[in-house]
């Protein structure tokens, strides 16, 4: 939450789609949801529905991180899709670290919990306005791209790593967008939680094992993509 204040200015200056990202984005999408405006989720494979539940996980997840002491509610930024939530940000200490993924991993409705959050010392540089940047910018392009249904993606940049919840229609699809996302300038890497439409149901608290896919000669230059598997 707290990023969002900090890049206030240049979040409304983009599409309305990219406000649909990550932590801030839950929070237009329950306006939407009063204010008629649903168009945008009702375009997605969870439609306006499957939106208002996630935000209401959201919301009570935010909730409970306000309870259990502070730092967690400032430092940790959740995306939620289809009940699975994505924790993202840094905190100070890894008892924190671990702190935010229990209180989250007790919240109603939670499918899955995907644990993203970063330890870093008080102070450290993170540059949110970079990251703003970027996740416009991947939200435009896959906007413009016929192949590649962006409304199914939901779009967090964390410190220059970029990371993909949603579905995706085909295997192909999938790759398409993460290869848009490794040749944004700035980003670090892409790590992806798109679940397959095809494929088998998440297990509600299971925790992915990471598949990482190794850049080829050709590719060097782009960010490395470490593939979930769901």
């Amino acid at each position: 939450m707290s990023r969002f204040h900090s890049v206030l200015l240049l979040a409304s200056a983009v599409a309305f789609p990219v406000m649909l990202d990550g932590c801030a984005g839950a929070l237009i999408v329950g306006g939407l949801a009063a204010a008629g405006g649903g168009g945008y989720a009702a375009a997605q494979e969870r439609g306006v529905s499957g939106a208002v539940s996630d935000f209401q996980i959201q919301t009570d997840m935010e909730r409970a991180f306000v309870y259990a002491g502070p730092g967690l509610q400032e430092g940790v930024i959740t995306t939620v899709y289809q009940g699975r939530v994505l924790l993202t940000g840094r905190v100070a200490t890894p008892d924190m670290k671990a702190r935010a993924t229990q209180v989250a991993g007790r919240v109603s409705g939670v499918r899955a919990l995907y644990d993203e959050v970063e330890v870093a010392p008080t102070g450290s540089t993170w540059d949110a306005t970079k990251d703003a940047w970027i996740t416009a910018r991947l939200r435009s392009e896959m906007m413009l791209d016929p192949d590649v249904r962006s409304g199914n993606f939901t779009i967090d940049t964390s410190n220059g790593s970029v990371y993909l919840i949603g579905s995706a229609r085909t295997q192909t699809e999938l790759e398409l967008a993460t290869r848009i996302a490794r040749y944004i300038p700035g980003v670090k890497r892409v790590v992806s939680y798109v679940e397959l439409r095809s494929g088998a149901p998440v297990a509600a608290g299971s925790a992915p094992a990471p598949l990482s896919i190794k850049p080829g000669p050709s590719a060097s230059s782009g960010a490395p993509i470490e593939v979930q598997k769901l």
